[in-house]
């Protein structure tokens, strides 16, 4: 019995000195999951939901309608360049004006009883041209823009006061359509 435990012994002695070496040679073996083919089923998709009655539609509420009366555009005494506190107001026509691009205008130059008719005549319509070349600068379609010029015949105030024809000196700007 002896014998045969050392030789069991030398026997398991044996077998580990051979397979020692090779075990740090050899990589690890990573055991894989087999593979299988499931399908992946997607859960029941829940019943469509029944249509209700078509209801009557309310049609969409109509645009906001611009509010497109300006203030008039105000001149100093026998000019017709624009007052910087004008550009504002202007500006405000232009941005109306490209929303509404169909709208059409019409400048109405005025003037003060100062100065001789033919005078009064040719600045008026010069200041109409003063405001709409500031419109077309601005974006605003030229053909849009119709402008007149009436001279002292339709004033606003008093020509005898300086209060008076001063708010005589301006441009309406009057909407045609």
């Amino acid at each position: 019995m002896k014998f045969l435990k050392s030789n069991l012994l030398l026997v398991l002695a044996a077998s580990l000195a051979f397979t020692l070496p090779a075990c740090k040679a050899k990589k690890a073996v990573v055991k894989q999951e087999p593979v299988t083919d499931t399908v992946k089923t997607a859960p029941p998709a829940a019943a469509p939901a029944p249509t209700p009655a078509p209801e009557k539609q309310e049609p969409a509420p109509a645009p906001e309608k611009q509010d497109l009366n300006f203030a008039n555009i105000q001149f100093e005494f026998n000019s017709a360049v624009l007052k910087t506190d004008s550009y504002q107001t202007l500006d405000l026509v232009a941005t109306s004006l490209r929303r509404a691009s169909t709208t059409k205008l019409v400048l109405n130059g005025n003037s003060s009883a100062e100065g001789s008719t033919a005078h009064n005549m040719s600045l008026s319509l010069d200041r109409a041209n003063s405001v709409k070349a500031y419109l077309v600068n601005a974006g605003v379609n030229g053909d849009n823009l119709t402008t007149k010029g009436y001279g002292e015949s339709k004033p606003i105030a008093d020509n005898t006061t300086e209060e008076g024809r001063a708010l005589n000196r301006r441009v309406e700007i009057k909407v045609v359509q």
